[in-house]
C-alpha cells in the first residue's frame, strides 16, 4: 500500500451481532526495522492468534486545557523571557503534544469541519452511511480516527470504527492501529494497551519507535513497568531513546521505590548528551531520597544554564523543607536593579565574564565564527584585512551598531537613514567612542539614505561600510570583542547562526552569558525627536547559583519564554544555624 504501510490484521467476528470480542491474524514475514517508522509489511505468511480480545472502553477523558495571557508591556531586561513574544519582530512557536508526531494535520481541520464525531459507537452501517454522505472522503478510517483522538471522544466510539473497517476490508492497517493506540495511550486505557501489546508482541519480530515510546509510556504508568526497560533495550540496539522515553521509566522507578533503577537510568540519559524533561526532575526531587545526587542536579541545571519550571521549582522548595536536620527557609523572589536577591539580600553573581572567560570567548570566536570556513561566503579575505587594519587604527570602541539592522526597525523606507541618526544621536549622550558598520549602497543618495542624514551619521561616529553582499555580523562581533570587555553593541540579530558555529556547549554559553552582558535592545519604536529608549542590561547572570548557605534557583513562570531568554523570577533558599 506504499506510503500507509499496511499491516494485514483479520478480524473473525464471534458472532452474527458484532460482539467487540475479536481475533487478529498477523503477518510475520517483516524485516525487523526498529530505529524507523516504515517496516516492510509484505503479506506472505499469515499466522492465527486466538482469543484476543479488545475492549469497549466506556470512559471519558479530561484534559486539563491552559490559557495563556499575552502580556504587552516591555520587559526591563532584553532578555527577559517573554520578551520575543511581546515584541512584533520574533514570532511565536507552538510545541505541539508529544503523541501528535502519528497525526498528521493536512485536511484533518477541513476534515472535522465537515463531520463532527459521533456521540456514541455506530453500527457498520452507519459508518458506511456517514463515510458516503462524506462523498467518499479518502482515508476515511484514519481521519475520522485522528479526529476521535483530537475530540478526546469515548473509547467504544473508535473500537466500534475499527469493527467497521474489518467488516468492509478484512484488514486493519498499521497506520489506523498506531493511532487507535495512541488514543488508548493519551486516554490511559492501560488494559487496552495490554492487549495490543500482546497482539503485536506475538506477531512481529519488531516494533517500531512510535509504538515503542508509546508502550514505554503506557507499561511505565502501572505495576508492569519493568517490561518498559525490555522495551528500551530493544531500541537502544538501533538508536538512542528520547528523553521522554528514560524519563517514562525513571518517574515509574521512583514511585515503585527502585531508586538505583532511576539513577542508573538518569546517569545513562546524560551520558548521552540528552536533556531530561521537566517531568524527570519533579519525579527525582519528588520521591528521591539521595541527597547529594538531587544536589547534583541543581548542579547540572546551572552547567547547562536550564530552568525548571514552576511545578518543579515547587518539588525543589518541598524537598528542600523536607530535609531533616538542616533548616532551610524558601521564597519566591526577584532579583532587584543592582543585582540582589530581593528576598535575603545576597549578591548574585555578575552577567561580566572574568578576564579568563573573555580572552577564551575572543579566542574561539576569532577561530570560529570570524575565521571560520565559511566566514569568505560572508566576505572576502581583503575585505577583512581591511577591517581589521581600519579597526586596529582607531581607539577601542564603546559601542557598536548594526546601521542596517537599527535602520530597518522602521518600517517606513524613507527614513531609515533618519532612524539611525537618531540613534546614534542618542548613544552619542553615552558613549563617546561609537563604530557604525553599514554597507556601501546606504552611500548613495536614495529616498532611503538622505545624504545630509548619512553625512551627519558620519561626523558622529566612525563608520566602516563593507561590499553590499556581505554581511555585517562577523565585522560586529569582531570589532565588539577586540575593543574589550566594555564594549557594547546595537543589533536586533539574536546572533544564534554564529553561536552555532562555536564547537561546544560550554563555549556557547559562554558566548550567550557575554551577548546578554553586552547587546543593547531598544524599547518600542524610534521617532524623531524623540530620547531613545534602551532595555536595561541587567548586572547578574541567571544561572543556579549557590554559596554555603543559600540557593538560588531561577525558574520559569510564564509559558512564553523563548529559548534565548531568561527568566525574571527566583526560588530564594537560605539556610539557618
Amino acid at each position: 500500500m506504499g506510503s500507509t504501510l499496511l499491516l494485514n490484521f483479520r478480524i473473525c467476528f464471534m458472532s452474527p451481532q458484532l460482539t467487540s470480542t475479536a481475533r487478529f491474524l498477523c503477518t510475520r514475514d517483516i524485516k525487523p526495522n526498529l530505529g524507523g517508522r516504515q517496516v516492510d509489511r509484505k503479506n506472505s505468511g499469515q499466522t492465527r492468534i486466538a482469543n484476543r480480545t479488545i475492549r469497549h472502553g466506556t470512559e471519558d477523558v479530561n484534559t486539563k486545557k491552559s490559557s495563556m495571557l499575552l502580556q504587552t508591556s516591555f520587559p526591563k531586561f532584553g532578555f527577559a523571557a517573554g520578551t520575543a513574544k511581546r515584541t512584533p519582530y520574533f514570532y511565536n512557536h507552538t510545541v505541539l503534544l508529544p503523541y501528535l508526531f502519528l497525526f498528521p494535520v493536512l485536511n484533518q481541520r477541513c476534515f472535522i469541519g465537515k463531520c463532527q464525531p459521533p456521540e456514541r459507537p455506530l453500527l457498520p452501517s452507519e459508518w458506511k452511511d456517514l463515510r458516503e454522505s462524506l462523498g467518499k472522503q479518502e482515508r476515511f478510517d484514519i481521519q475520522m480516527m485522528n479526529t476521535l483522538f483530537r475530540c478526546e471522544s469515548e473509547l467504544n466510539i473508535a473500537k466500534s470504527l475499527l469493527t467497521f473497517v474489518v467488516m468492509e476490508k478484512g484488514t486493519l492497517s498499521y497506520e489506523l492501529l498506531l493511532r487507535y493506540l495512541t488514543l488508548c495511550v493519551k486516554g490511559g486505557h492501560d488494559d487496552e494497551v495490554f492487549d495490543i501489546y500482546k497482539i503485536m508482541r506475538g506477531s512481529f519480530p519488531s516494533l517500531d519507535t512510535g509504538a515503542s515510546s508509546l508502550f514505554i509510556k503506557s507499561f511505565s504508568r502501572t505495576v508492569r513497568w519493568r517490561e518498559a526497560l525490555e522495551i528500551l533495550q530493544e531500541i537502544k540496539q538501533v538508536l538512542t531513546p528520547s528523553p521522554r522515553n528514560y524519563g517514562d521509566i525513571i518517574a515509574a522507578a521512583i514511585h515503585h521505590k527502585d531508586a538505583t533503577t532511576a539513577w542508573a537510568l538518569y546517569d545513562e540519559l546524560i551520558e548521552k548528551g540528552l536533556s531530561p524533561h521537566q517531568e524527570t526532575w519533579d519525579a527525582l526531587f519528588t520521591g528521591s531520597e539521595q541527597h547529594e545526587r538531587l544536589l547534583g542536579v541543581l548542579v547540572y541545571m546551572r552547567n547547562n544554564q536550564l530552568y525548571p519550571q514552576q511545578n518543579v521549582a515547587n518539588t525543589i522548595k518541598s524537598w528542600f523543607e523536607s530535609l531533616n536536620g538542616q533548616k532551610w527557609t524558601a521564597a519566591w523572589s526577584t532579583a532587584t536593579p543592582k543585582g540582589a536577591c530581593g528576598c535575603c539580600g545576597s549578591e548574585l553573581e555578575s552577567i561580566q565574564l572574568s578576564a579568563d572567560e573573555y580572552q577564551e570567548l575572543k579566542d574561539r570566536v576569532m577561530t570560529d565564527v570570524i575565521q571560520g570556513r565559511d566566514v569568505f561566503n560572508k566576505t572576502t579575505p581583503e575585505e577583512l584585512e581591511s577591517f581589521k587594519a581600519f579597526v586596529k587604527r582607531k581607539p577601542a570602541f564603546d559601542v557598536v551598531v548594526d546601521g542596517l539592522n537599527v535602520a530597518r526597525i522602521n518600517p517606513d523606507k524613507t527614513k531609515q537613514s533618519e532612524t539611525l541618526l537618531t540613534v546614534v544621536l542618542e548613544l552619542e549622550r553615552q558613549a563617546p567612542n561609537i563604530l557604525v558598520l553599514g554597507r556601501k549602497h546606504m552611500l548613495r543618495p536614495s529616498k532611503s539614505w538622505d545624504r545630509r542624514n548619512m553625512n551627519l551619521i558620519q561626523q558622529k561616529a566612525h563608520c566602516f561600510f563593507t561590499e553590499n553582499i556581505s554581511e555585517d555580523d562577523p565585522f560586529l562581533l569582531y570589532a565588539t570583542l577586540h575593543s574589550g570587555n566594555h564594549c557594547r553593541f546595537v543589533s536586533r540579530d539574536l546572533m544564534r547562526d554564529h553561536k552555532a558555529c562555536l564547537p561546544d556547549e560550554v563555549t556557547r554559553r559562554l558566548f550567550f552569558k557575554w551577548q546578554r552582558g553586552h547587546q543593547l535592545v531598544m524599547a518600542g519604536n524610534v521617532a524623531t525627536g524623540r530620547r531613545v529608549k534602551f532595555l536595561s542590561i541587567p548586572c547578574f547572570d541567571t544561572i543556579v547559583q549557590t554559596t554555603e548557605d543559600t540557593w538560588h534557583v531561577p525558574y520559569d513562570d510564564t509559558g512564553d519564554r523563548s529559548t534565548y531568554e531568561v527568566p525574571q523570577r527566583w526560588l530564594c533558599l537560605t539556610k539557618k544555624h
